[in-house]
């Protein structure tokens, strides 16, 4: 069982960091193409993606946007957060086996418990893969808690 900790928006503070860390895997994609219904071909067929312009399959550019997602429900601000909005710029492709980090940084502190947090994730070598801006619903509330176990899922 994991433990976290949320930071209400009292805690909060301009410049405030927080990153989250996930290995993008072969299950992840069809699991993504499974729940979104998203079932573009350049993601689950190697013989159609190697004719792209990326040369192989690459992972759903929302999977990027949903780890963005799980690091802001989290990590920064954590538990109790509502996500108001977020705008997503996709620079890289992902590819399997990418292992990925998500940056958060508080930018703005807004009326109403709310709040503007840059939102970034880097590929293993740096490489932004994905840029842009989330408001939420900061919680008032200081939270610990343990998060839920998921059950095991099977493709097929």
């Amino acid at each position: 069982m994991t433990q976290v900790q949320n930071v209400p928006y009292a805690e909060l503070e301009v410049g405030q960091k927080a990153s989250f860390q996930r290995t993008v895997g072969e299950r992840d994609i069809q699991l993504f193409a499974e729940v979104s219904g998203d079932r573009n071909p350049v993601h689950l067929d190697a013989e159609y993606a190697a004719g792209t312009l990326f040369k192989e399959r690459i992972a759903h550019g929302m999977l990027s946007g949903a780890l963005i997602s799980a690091a802001i429900a989290t990590t920064l601000p954590g538990p109790g957060t509502i996500y108001l909005g977020q705008s997503l710029r996709f620079t890289r492709p992902v590819k399997i086996g990418d292992q990925l980090t998500v940056e958060l940084e508080v930018l703005e502190k807004l009326p109403k418990n709310r709040a503007r947090i840059g939102t970034r994730v880097l590929n293993q070598n740096g490489e932004a893969v994905v840029e842009g801006e989330a408001e939420v619903l900061a919680p008032k509330q200081k939270l610990d808690i343990t998060l839920p176990e998921l059950p095991p899922i099977t493709i097929g």
